[in-house]
């Protein structure tokens, strides 16, 4: 009667070496995949930085003024605050806004103002409150006049207009109201007389208008809004 002899199997032990070293090449695939994205997400990365200080830089150079703006240092090159709103006929509105400078424009229909050059045109958005806990948002539009390195002395001239709707190509009516005025210290006191503006789609007609703000949140704005009468 024969013995049997029980021995490792060669084609099981070469099948197992097999996928070993085949799930090594994949490993190692893999590895160098994620080498690559990541070395390609980091050139992204910092590309992505390179051109934002490329852009800043070249708003700086146009706008130094943006670095220092209301008596505060403005690294990030905007203005943030709120106060009240009173039309001609008295009725005061909470309003909070924020404004940086904006892309150059040509053809300004008002060039001098108070013997100030236009020196910068500035972009934001404001928000408008309306009735207690509920505002409306607008664009902010305008222009500074006088100035270079400070905005101290400078005329500031905004356009506050009804924000248009999305998907709307040709919104057919936006109320708006302008206020003008200088700095007073840290406040923005916009207090030149005869600005103009047209009613909101609500009826709301806001002329003549002036403005004192101050430096502040939205938070801020929110809780005096709720607390509006």
């Amino acid at each position: 009667m024969r013995a049997s002899v029980h021995g490792p199997n060669p084609r099981g032990v070469t099948r197992r070496i097999q996928f070993f070293c085949m799930a090594g090449d994949e490993f190692a695939g893999y590895t160098r995949r994620m080498r690559w994205l990541t070395g390609c997400l980091t050139k992204l990365l910092l590309l992505a930085v390179a051109g934002a200080a490329f852009v800043w830089a070249v708003i700086v150079v146009m706008n130094p003024w943006a670095l220092h703006i209301g008596g505060r240092s403005t690294p990030l090159l905007y203005w943030h605050g709120w106060g009240t709103v009173t039309a001609k006929n008295g009725k005061t509105y909470p309003l909070y806004l924020y404004f940086s400078p904006g892309r150059p424009q040509r053809g300004h229909v008002v060039t001098h103002r108070e013997g100030k050059r236009v020196s910068a045109d500035l972009q934001g958005q404001g928000w408008l409150c309306i009735a207690p806990g509920t505002t409306e948002l607008m664009k902010l539009s305008g222009t500074m006049y006088g100035g270079y390195t400070s905005s101290d002395n400078s005329l500031f001239d905004f356009r506050l207009l009804e924000w248009k709707k999305a998907f709307t190509i040709n919104y057919p009516y936006r109320g708006f109201f302008d206020v003008a005025g200088t700095w007073h210290g840290k406040d923005l006191v916009m207090d030149r007389p005869g600005e103009q503006g047209i009613p909101f789609k609500s009826g709301m007609l806001i002329d003549n208008a002036t403005a004192t703000l101050h430096w502040g949140s939205f938070q801020e704005f929110e809780a005096a809004c709720r607390a509006m009468r």
